[in-house]
C-alpha cells in the first residue's frame, strides 16, 4: 500500500506521513455503483482516493438528487471532513463511479496529522478550497445555463471522468443526476443525437461529438 500511496501522495505529503497513512489507513477497492456513504449516516473516516471517481450528490426533500461534484484520484471530500471533524451527520451520498481504490482514513488520526504536518493542513484547506468551486460552478449552472447546456457539460465530464466515449447510463438516471425529468432528458438527447453529437443506444449513449 506504501508504494501506491507514494505514488499517488508523494508530492504532496511528506515520508512520515505517507508512512502513519499506510499504518493507520484502510484500503479499500470498490466496484462501480458501490455507495460509499449515505445522507443521515455518521462518517467514521475521510477518503483519500488512489484510482478511480466518486460521484457526490445532494437530496432535496422529495428524494430528487442533484450531482454536486466527481472526486478523482488524489483527491478526497471536504464534506466528509467537516461530518468528522464536527461529528454530525451526512449530508451527501457518495457513489463509485467506476471502479475505485480508496484508503479510509480514521478521525483520531485526522485531527492528529492537522496539527502535526504542514502538508497535511495544506492539503485539507486546499480540498475545501477546491471543493467550494466545484459546487459554486454547479450553482451557477443551475442559475444561469438552460438545462441544454447543463445535459451538454455532463455528458463531456462523464467522458472526461470515465476515459470512454461510452456512457453506460438511462436517462433516468441522468435525469436524477441533472434533477430534471426522463422525458425532458430524452427529449434534448434525441435533439443532440439529431445534430450528430450523440448516437443513443438501448443501454448506452455513444459520444460522437458534443461541439455542437
Amino acid at each position: 500500500m506504501k508504494d501506491i500511496l507514494t505514488a499517488t501522495y508523494g508530492h504532496l505529503f511528506e515520508n512520515a506521513l505517507i508512512e502513519e497513512i499506510a499504518e493507520n489507513g484502510s484500503y479499500k477497492k470498490v466496484p462501480s455503483g458501490t455507495k460509499l456513504i449515505e445522507i443521515g449516516s455518521y462518517i467514521k473516516g475521510m477518503p483519500l482516493l488512489l484510482s478511480g471517481a466518486i460521484k457526490v450528490l445532494r437530496e432535496d426533500d422529495d428524494g430528487h438528487e442533484l450531482l454536486l461534484y466527481y472526486l478523482e484520484q488524489g483527491e478526497t471530500c471536504s464534506m466528509t471532513m467537516s461530518c468528522c471533524m464536527g461529528m454530525t451527520k451526512s449530508e451527501i451520498r457518495a457513489i463509485a463511479e467506476n471502479e475505485t481504490e480508496l484508503i479510509m482514513i480514521p478521525i483520531r488520526k485526522m485531527e492528529d496529522w492537522t496539527a502535526k504536518y504542514k502538508s497535511w493542513r495544506n492539503f485539507v484547506f486546499e480540498s475545501y478550497h477546491t471543493r467550494l468551486n466545484e459546487m459554486l460552478h454547479t450553482l451557477d449552472s443551475i442559475a444561469f445555463n438552460n438545462m441544454d447546456q447543463r445535459l451538454l457539460e455532463y455528458l463531456k465530464e462523464k467522458v472526461r471522468i470515465n476515459g470512454s466515449r461510452f456512457v453506460e447510463n438511462t436517462h433516468q438516471e441522468i435525469a436524477y443526476e441533472l434533477n430534471s425529468s426522463r422525458v425532458v432528458i430524452s427529449r434534448l438527447l434525441k435533439k443532440i443525437e439529431n445534430k450528430g453529437g450523440i448516437e443513443l443506444h438501448r443501454n448506452y449513449i455513444k459520444i460522437i461529438n458534443l461541439d455542437i
